[in-house]
């Protein structure tokens, strides 16, 4: 059996695989915040591995976050949401529990653990996980292993400049992230994000605007994900809590700029697009990280 812990911004979620990828236990909690990141990580390990017989069960051990994770030296560096400037992932686990876990950063393991939820039979093909959360931020499996690219930045289109003009926290302009994120739905929405799509739906038109603005940043996310070689975008995060909305806001962008432009029309993309309900794909492409 595979344990696989994430430690995401606001929640901290540990889950065993059996030996078929199936999950046999799922257990989460608050995160905890900078000296305390680990030890919640641990505790909630802890707790689901007793449910499934103990640590004599468990043949490998995986565990990702936010942040820079070097899956070589076991370090995560930079993650801001949980006041980590520096921390030894690995090495901290390994103290806890004896047994020293493969790690990688967040998206990273959601692209694995998005793979093999839609696409577990698929071994050759390249799919790319989109995570539409605070940030915006993308990985890409291929031949069933993480594409890293150059210093690890394959994928990751959050901070392409697409023209918005809007300063964006990298130290551009114009970024990608600054009109399909969390941060910029804060930016152009002052109500609570759940009230959004239920508002245009109801006609509010500052919500439809702020909808479409999304849709649009997500679809051009997805069509450079494809560009690049990417066969199936799986979509994620945060924004997509109203999943039938938001598929719905993607693919009227979609057909409507497809309807003027032969290029679209041959990348094809809204059988491409796949929003996944809430599934803990982080937490199960930590469980299958190599090495361990």
């Amino acid at each position: 059996m595979r344990l696989g812990i994430d430690i995401g911004g606001t929640k901290t979620a540990a889950l065993v695989l059996d030996d078929a990828g199936d999950v046999l236990a799922h257990v989460a909690a608050p995160s905890g915040r900078g000296d305390s990141t680990l030890s919640t990580a641990v505790d909630v390990a802890n707790h689901v591995v007793t449910l499934v017989g103990g640590w004599d069960a468990i043949d490998h051990v995986g565990a990702c976050m936010p942040g820079l994770v070097d899956p070589e030296s076991g370090w995560a560096r930079h993650a801001v949401n949980l006041d980590v400037v520096a921390l030894d992932l690995a090495g901290g686990i390994e103290a806890a529990t004896g047994r020293r876990p493969s790690v990688d950063n967040d998206v990273k393991a959601a692209a694995l653990g998005a793979h093999h939820t839609v696409r577990p039979d698929v071994v050759e093909g390249a799919t790319a996980y989109l995570n539409a959360g605070t940030g915006l931020a993308a990985a890409i499996v291929r031949g069933g292993r993480v594409v890293r690219g150059v210093g690890g930045a394959a994928g990751e289109i959050g901070h392409l400049p697409v023209g918005t003009g809007i300063p964006c926290s990298c130290g551009q302009q114009g970024c990608l992230e600054t009109i399909a994120s969390g941060s910029a739905l804060q930016r152009m929405w002052s109500r609570p994000p759940g009230e959004l799509f239920p508002a245009a739906a109801a006609g509010d038109e500052r919500a439809q605007e702020v909808v479409a603005t999304l849709a649009h940043g997500i679809a051009l996310a997805v069509q450079v994900l494809v560009v690049t070689g990417a066969e199936l975008v799986v979509i994620g995060g945060g924004l997509t809590r109203d999943r039938a909305r938001l598929e719905a806001a993607i693919a009227a962008d979609v057909t409507a700029r497809s309807q003027t432009s032969p290029f679209l029309q041959r990348l094809d993309l809204l059988p491409r697009i796949q929003v996944l309900d809430d599934v803990p794909v982080a937490a199960i492409g930590a469980a299958l990280l190599p090495g361990g």
